[in-house]
């Protein structure tokens, strides 16, 4: 079980700098250049509304650029293909002068493909008389196609995958489940992304307070209390720490994070507001790392039913996870846990994603208000009645309520959301 855990953690836990959505495209183009093996001359990026919509407004790392033509345009003037999600970060001032050549001449269009795949990227590129084509599809950096003046130079089954399946984690996790393996887990054999997760995401946490990125939500939350957030409640104290992070995330602060299930919002959310929580407490470090293990994997449980990508805000996802681990840090055994999985689902259900931009820490700090409040309410023996909205008596079958909402009945949603944003021509006006 430990090892089965471990694998999970490291499939759904990677490092990525900036948005996951922007630069999924970006290491998209970069893997269709490799194929092309010359200078780009055009681009051509097809993607999902899913995609569309999450990556408009992003901020580009190392720039000041925004959006899905400027990451595109970055990864096929020869990004490095093998960078993961860190592609953005790895490309040095001569990529950003061909890249913005390609902006200049308007040589990158965008089109909305016509798939159900919510996940989806089709980069086409032509230079030198030659062209070439990578798609990428079901996750951020599953690359399943690549092709050459129109042969396959490589295809990826349907049914095959870079990581674990979503079905793979259901059969391995459930809340009893992670609370048994958090419970009885020798700090000293906490996974290595968990103790990257919390260094890495506590450094963007800390440089989103310290300058002004965004919307500022963390620098104003925190501006309300003592310098070392001192002398103020948990809530406020979560709220800002972990909202600083997605500040300068979202801003496109060329700084990495372990991102969680395809999103580093969620990993900074799932991370945060629990070493807060943990501070806030004054709990011994082991605590700490049992208590954002099970944040973690709860988060990953639960989204492997949601969906990588919905028209619902995953920051509900992540900080239900952080519910969890807060309310383990307060004293809490799986019977509160499971009230405060109750009590979050019965409360911020229904926020929207309508991309990716500033005011996620915004609906980030909502959500980690929430978490808290959520965790308070399990420690006095507090729920969401069973007779109330989508929560039933069992937690599990909760979560599968809440998950046919991100997974199920979010399609006419996107696309009203996508169809108000393209309205706007925001990405016209963001390139």
């Amino acid at each position: 079980m430990r090892e089965a855990i471990e694998r999970i953690l490291n499939s759904e836990m990677r490092l990525a700098t900036g948005c996951t959505e922007p630069a999924a495209i970006a290491l998209c183009a970069a893997v269709a250049r490799r194929a092309l093996g010359v200078p780009a001359e055009s681009v051509r990026v097809s993607a999902s509304g899913n995609m569309v919509k999450n990556a408009m407004a992003a901020g580009i790392p190392h720039t000041d650029w925004t959006g899905i033509r400027a990451a595109a345009a970055i990864g096929a003037a020869g990004a490095d293909a093998d960078a993961g999600l860190e592609v953005l970060d790895r490309a040095d001032a001569a990529i950003h002068e061909a890249a913005g050549a390609l902006l200049a001449a308007d040589k990158v269009a965008l089109a909305l493909a016509e798939t159900d795949e919510k996940l989806y990227i089709d980069v086409a590129l032509s230079g030198g008389g030659h062209t070439a084509r990578a798609v990428i599809a079901g996750d951020h950096e599953r690359v399943v196609r690549t092709e050459r003046d129109g042969a396959v130079l490589f295809s990826l089954g349907a049914q095959e995958a870079c990581g674990v399946t979503p079905e793979y984690i259901q059969e391995t996790l459930s809340v009893r489940g992670i609370w048994d393996y958090v419970r009885t887990m020798p700090p000293e054999e906490t996974p290595e992304i968990i103790l990257r997760s919390i260094e890495i995401n506590s450094a963007i946490s800390h440089e989103g307070l310290t300058h002004d990125y965004g919307l500022c939500i963390g620098k104003t939350l925190q501006g309300h209390t003592e310098p070392d957030g001192a002398g103020t409640d948990l809530a406020t104290c979560a709220m800002f720490l972990t909202a600083g992070g997605a500040d300068a995330r979202m801003a496109g602060a060329p700084m990495p994070v372990v991102s969680n299930s395809g999103s580093g919002n969620q990993g900074i959310t799932a991370t945060m507001p629990v070493v807060a929580a943990a501070r806030f407490l004054a709990k011994p470090r082991g605590e700490l790392l049992r208590a954002v293990t099970l944040s973690n994997l709860i988060l990953i449980y639960i989204k492997s039913k949601f969906g990588r990508l919905s028209a619902l805000c995953g920051a509900t996802v992540a900080a239900t996870g952080a519910a969890c681990g807060i309310t383990y840090l307060m004293g809490g055994s799986l019977r509160e846990i499971s009230f405060a999985i109750f009590n979050m689902m019965g409360n911020v259900t229904g926020m929207l994603c309508d991309g990716a931009k500033a005011d996620c820490a915004l609906k980030i700090s909502t959500c980690v208000g929430a978490a808290v409040q959520a965790s308070n309410m399990a420690m006095h023996g507090l729920r969401v009645a069973r007779t109330d909205g989508i929560v039933d008596e069992d937690v599990e079958q909760t979560i599968e309520n809440f998950a046919r909402l991100g997974s199920q009945g979010s399609a006419q949603l996107d696309r009203i959301i996508l169809e108000i944003m393209l309205g706007k021509g925001r990405e016209s006006q963001a390139d």
